[in-house]
C-alpha cells in the first residue's frame, strides 16, 4: 500500500470589479473556470451582484448594507475628479477606495492573490498589506498610469505621469501625478504582472512601475466551446434580417464607448456604396442609433446567451471591430470562432488577433478609408477564397485563443512562483 499523497491543489483568489456579464471580468470569470476545470482551487471575490449561480463566486454586494458602503467607496473615488471639469470622457480612475479583503476566509486560505480589474473592489493601499504572491493580469493599461485606463498618445507614464492630456491638466502635481506616486509607493515587489497581449506586455516594460518586474505576457481567451458556427441564411431567418444583403457587423458592451472607436466606422460608410449594406449592432447602442438613420440598420441590443451571439455571428458577411484601443479583443475571438471575418485597424490587441487577409484585413490606424477598403476586400473574395478565409478564422481562433491554453500557462505560473517562494 502506498503511502504517497496527493498533492494539494493550488488555492487562487482572483479579484475582479465590475458585471461578469461582459469586458475584462467576463475574461476573469472565463479565466476562473477554466482554471477550475484544471483542478485548481480557484475562488472569485467580484463586485457584480450576478455570481453566475457559482459557488465559488463571492459577491462583495451581497447584502444591503454591504451595497451602500461600495457605493459610498465609488463616489469618493470618483470625487477627486470633479476638480478637473474640462477632462475628457474617458474612462479615469484613482484607485483611492475599496473593501479590506483580509478578513475573508477565501482570503485566509488562498496561496496566490490574483488580480483582474480592480477599480473600486481594493484599494491601490491594500497592495502593500496582501502577504501572498500576486498576480495582475493587465487587462488594460490603468495598472501603469496615472488613472486613465489608456494613455493613447501620451507616454507620460512611463516616468511618473503629472499634466495629464486626459485631465486637460497643465500641473505637474495634479491628480495623476498623486495617483501614479501611491502605485508606487503601495505597488509590492512580490507582484507578476502578465499582459493579454504582447503589446499590453511591451507598455508594462517601458513604465516607470512595472520595469523592474519580470513582465510575461499569457493570451487572453474564450470559453471556444460556447461558439459554433451555423448555417447564415438559418441564422438571418431566425433573426430577422435580410437574405439578399451584404450584413456588416458591430457590437460591444457599449458600442458609444470612445475606444470601440464608432465613428470611425461610421466614417468609414462614406467610402462604401451601402445600397447592399445592412448594418446589424448588438450591445448597449442608444446613443448611437441616431447617427445611422442614413442606413438600413436592425438593433440587437445587449445579448448574453453565447448561443444567441453564435446565431449573431454567423448572420453576418463580416464583423466589424474599429477599436482606437483594445487589450484584447474578446469580440473578434468570438466573430473568428463563429467563422466571421473581421475588419479592424492593425493596432493594439487586435493586429494580435488578425491575420491580415487571411482571417480577415488589418486596416491602417485610425483610417476610415483604409477600414473600408478592408469591408471591400472580404466582399469581393471568391467563393473559394471566402470559405478559406472564414475556416481559417476559426482554426486560428481554437488553435491560439481558447482560455484552456490561457490557463494551464496561468497554472505554470502559478507552480513556479509558489516554488520560488518555498
Amino acid at each position: 500500500m502506498s503511502n504517497s499523497k496527493t498533492p494539494a491543489s493550488i488555492k487562487v483568489l482572483h479579484l475582479v470589479a465590475g458585471s461578469l456579464q461582459g469586458g475584462a471580468a467576463r475574461g476573469a470569470y472565463t479565466l476562473h473556470r477554466s482554471l477550475n476545470s484544471l483542478d485548481i482551487d480557484s475562488k472569485l471575490l467580484t463586485s457584480s451582484v450576478n455570481v453566475l449561480d457559482d459557488p465559488n463566486v463571492i459577491s462583495i454586494r451581497n447584502s444591503i448594507w454591504r451595497r451602500a458602503i461600495f457605493f459610498l467607496g465609488v463616489w469618493l473615488g470618483q470625487f477627486p475628479k470633479l476638480f478637473y471639469p474640462k477632462r475628457l470622457q474617458t474612462l479615469f480612475s484613482t484607485g483611492f477606495t475599496g473593501i479590506d479583503i483580509r478578513w475573508l476566509k477565501e482570503y485566509r486560505s488562498a496561496d496566490i492573490v490574483h488580480l483582474h480589474w480592480i477599480n473600486d473592489l481594493i484599494s491601490l493601499r491594500m497592495l502593500s498589506v496582501i502577504d501572498k504572491p500576486i498576480v495582475w493580469t493587465l487587462r488594460d493599461m490603468w495598472p501603469m498610469t496615472g488613472g486613465c485606463h489608456y494613455s493613447l498618445s501620451c507616454n507620460k507614464y512611463q516616468s511618473r505621469c503629472g499634466s495629464c492630456p486626459q485631465l486637460k491638466s497643465k500641473a505637474d502635481r495634479d491628480l495623476s501625478r498623486a495617483i501614479w506616486n501611491k502605485k508606487r509607493r503601495y505597488l509590492p515587489e512580490t507582484v507578476y504582472p502578465v499582459g493579454s497581449c504582447e503589446r499590453i506586455s511591451s507598455c508594462a516594460r517601458r513604465s516607470g512601475l512595472f520595469s523592474g518586474h519580470a513582465v510575461s505576457t499569457i493570451r487572453n481567451g474564450i470559453d471556444c466551446s460556447e461558439f459554433e458556427p451555423i448555417d447564415k441564411n438559418i441564422a438571418r431567418s431566425e433573426l430577422g434580417l435580410p437574405l439578399d444583403k451584404k450584413i456588416v457587423l458591430v457590437g460591444a458592451c457599449d458600442v458609444s464607448d470612445f475606444y470601440k472607436g464608432f465613428e470611425l466606422f461610421l466614417a468609414s460608410l462614406d467610402w462604401l456604396d451601402t445600397e447592399n449594406l445592412h448594418i446589424v449592432i448588438f450591445g448597449n447602442s442608444e446613443n448611437v442609433v441616431e447617427s445611422l438613420h442614413r442606413y438600413r440598420t436592425t438593433y440587437l441590443g445587449y445579448i448574453q446567451s453565447s448561443a444567441a451571439l453564435s446565431r449573431v455571428y454567423s448572420s453576418a458577411d463580416l464583423f466589424v471591430a474599429p477599436s482606437r484601443m483594445e487589450a484584447f479583443g474578446k469580440t473578434i475571438v468570438e466573430a473568428m470562432t463563429c467563422k466571421t471575418p473581421v475588419v479592424c485597424f492593425d493596432a493594439t490587441g487586435p493586429k494580435e488577433i488578425v491575420k491580415h487577409r487571411v482571417t480577415g484585413y488589418c486596416a491602417k490606424p485610425f483610417e476610415p478609408q483604409s477600414l473600408a477598403a478592408g469591408m471591400q476586400w472580404v466582399f469581393g473574395l471568391s467563393a473559394d477564397d471566402l470559405n478559406m478565409c472564414r475556416e481559417s478564422a476559426r482554426r486560428r481562433a481554437l488553435d491560439l485563443f481558447d482560455a484552456k491554453l490561457g490557463a494551464v500557462k496561468y497554472r505554470e505560473l502559478y507552480k513556479r512562483i509558489l516554488k520560488n517562494k518555498r
